[in-house]
């Protein structure tokens, strides 16, 4: 299944991809798409439901971030071998762990506004993983059994403020709009293999990240599994795994983004994202 939500900023309704790809109005039996609703039982009583019998939403209407009430952005850094070749590192040990605020949501094809004093605001298409249960201390072999399912994100950075004002990298990873999910949230039964999922990102037409969650150090087997030995990984939770090569630092010369530029994301299976940046 493909959930989303649709509407106005701040005021969207839960719905659900029929086989036609419309949007359907599920939000007399879903009161959103949050935690409660992403649990295996909530995912199995959506899938049950007579998509035709529901209210069919006309075609462009705006599609908000696809999960609501997120507790939790959990990103991994370097978990790309491919990617930490290209920035000069060694492949980190144990995964690297950092946290983005959820007031850098926004829907997948909102504008990215950069924030003031930016000049190195840069981008990332990432495979984020929705937990639906509740894991702590699960083992890998269960771990993928507390996936709700899966979405696209670009984990917008803004460089300077990442690597050059000092402490963590959340100062430059939390910049208002700088958490694009969706297009819509894919549920686990549809992507039997995470591990396997091709992945791209292109400014004005050029072809900048072209990799594949193949290349992950890091399995999202293994990250939930041992994520949920420090904390609880609670149902609504977004873990974005890393990006592939291709990221706007890494090039000679490198190159930001500005005010004007286009970016599409795609991944396999997930559907595609497209911003336009503002100033």
């Amino acid at each position: 299944m493909r959930l989303v939500r649709f509407g106005e900023a701040g005021f969207e309704q839960p719905g659900i991809l029929d086989e036609n790809d419309s949007i359907r109005d599920i939000s007399s039996h879903v009161r959103d798409w949050d935690g409660a609703a992403l649990s295996n039982v909530g995912i199995e009583t959506a899938r049950n439901l007579d998509l035709s019998r529901l209210p069919q939403i006309p075609c462009g209407v705006r599609l908000g971030a696809p999960v609501a009430g997120v507790g939790n952005i959990i990103c991994i850094g370097l978990n790309y071998s491919d990617h930490a070749a290209e920035t000069g590192v060694e492949v980190p040990a144990e995964p690297v762990v950092f946290m983005k605020s959820t007031a850098a949501i926004s829907g997948p094809c909102d504008d990215v506004v950069l924030p003031r004093g930016s000049r190195h605001s840069d981008w990332e298409v990432e495979l984020g993983v929705v937990i639906g249960e509740r894991a702590t201390y699960v083992s890998e072999s269960e771990a993928l059994g507390h996936v709700a399912g899966y979405l696209i994100v670009n984990d917008l950075s803004e460089r300077e403020f990442q690597m050059k004002r000092c402490g963590q990298w959340v100062k430059g990873k939390s910049c208002e709009t700088f958490a694009p999910l969706g297009p819509w949230l894919v549920t686990r039964d549809e992507v039997p293999n995470p591990q396997d999922l091709a992945m791209t990102l292109d400014v004005n037409g050029n072809r900048y990240q072209d990799g594949s969650t193949r290349t992950m150090v890091y399995s999202v087997a293994f990250l939930i599994s041992y994520l949920s030995g420090f904390m609880p990984l609670l149902p609504g939770d977004i873990i974005s795994t890393g990006t592939p090569p291709g990221v706007g630092l890494a090039l000679d010369p490198p190159v930001f983004l500005k005010a004007g530029d286009e970016m599409v994301l795609r991944i396999e299976k997930l559907g595609e994202q497209r911003q336009s940046v503002v100033g």
